[in-house]
């Protein structure tokens, strides 16, 4: 977490106007671990020509100069100002100021409408307690439809100016940001078992060579004539720490119990389970921290069932969490390129709380 004394804007021009903070070279494990970010989503951010990396004498593993961290650190605040990744590149590959005045103003027109529509519905809740605590305990039978007072709020609401300092720190930033991310859009879903084909690759950038395996399983087999229901889930094997900064990732995708599977893929068996579900775009997968937090803090009635080891941690393979990587065998089928519009569930195992 970055903390700085003084304002989120005077933070950001500092960025642009003086290159920031020094800074020597580090991994990409480094780095994510430093920025609290995944190491998928630095690779990704690299792909489409955010930050950039380099391949150095002495390192096992690409690293990040400089320039890229601290352009790393302006991705990092423009994101929690909800700015878009394409909008991101447009104001970072641009030296003039005007781009960014522009794309800030048209983020600020959504916010403002965003804020108008919530500032609405607040009021209508507000006057629908009055109504209904002036009443007492009277069984009411009311349609809002009929109500004038309210259609006519409805009707002439605007945006009421609120109270806020001009500035905002670095820290407030980070609550505001931590505020929205509260998830509430959680599906509690069963997965049964099945049978997969494994892809499994430790290395530099694993997911896209466990990627590449697996397409060609999908392509030799004919898979989606086969089974055009075929689904395909993810997870890091291992998770790269401090103590081991080997990285790998693992791909399934479901197929017919009987059906072969050869080398390098590995035929698998899952029991299936009870998982709390969290659909994100590509590459949000910071987002998994507010899974974690709904599953562990936020419900009365879950509770994780992620595989634990002695030390605490989840174990080698993100414990039993998932990522399902929505259509993948439809693109892979139809030799679709990755997109915006890559859609992943975030798949975390639960169970009911023994509340006895």
């Amino acid at each position: 977490m970055i903390t700085i004394d003084f304002d989120v804007v005077s933070y950001f021009i500092l960025f642009v106007k003086e290159g920031g903070l020094s800074m020597e070279l580090k991994t990409i494990s480094e780095v994510s671990k430093i920025f609290s970010i995944s190491t998928r989503t630095l690779r990704y951010y690299e792909q489409i020509g955010l930050i950039s990396s380099t391949k150095k004498e002495g390192y096992a593993y690409r690293v990040f100069d400089e320039n890229s961290i601290l352009s790393l650190q302006q991705i990092i605040i423009l994101r929690k100002l909800r700015i878009p990744l394409k909008q991101i590149k447009d104001i970072l590959t641009n030296q003039d100021a005007i781009i960014a005045i522009e794309i800030f103003k048209k983020n600020l027109s959504e916010l403002n409408d965003e804020i108008t529509a919530l500032a609405t519905i607040k009021e209508i809740l507000n006057i629908l307690i009055e109504k209904l605590q002036k009443n007492g305990n009277i069984k009411l039978k009311f349609n809002l439809l009929n109500d004038n007072s309210i259609l006519n709020i409805i009707d002439s609401l605007s945006l009421q100016k609120s109270n806020l300092r001009e500035e905002k720190s670095v820290e407030d930033l980070n609550r505001a940001s931590e505020s929205l991310s509260i998830l509430k859009n959680v599906r509690i879903i069963h997965l049964p078992p099945f049978t997969v084909a494994a892809s499994h690759y430790i290395g530099e950038n694993p997911e896209d060579n466990a990627g590449k395996q697996l397409e060609k399983f999908l392509k030799d087999s004919n898979l989606y004539q086969i089974k055009t229901d075929a689904r395909v889930f993810g997870f890091n094997n291992p998770n790269p720490s401090s103590e081991n900064s080997a990285y790998g990732y693992e791909l399934w995708v479901t197929i017919p119990e009987d059906m072969e599977v050869i080398p390098p893929l590995e035929k698998k068996y899952f029991t299936g389970g009870l998982y709390a579900a969290h659909s994100i775009v590509f590459p949000n997968f910071h987002e998994w921290e507010s899974l974690g937090n709904w599953v562990n803090i936020d419900n009365p009635k879950y509770e994780s069932n992620s595989i634990v080891n002695e030390n605490g941690q989840c174990g080698e393979c993100m414990g039993g969490l998932l990522e399902e990587h929505i259509n993948y065998v439809y693109h892979a089928n139809l030799n679709w390129p990755e997109s915006d519009e890559h859609q992943l569930d975030l798949l975390y195992p639960i169970k009911l709380k023994d509340n006895k």
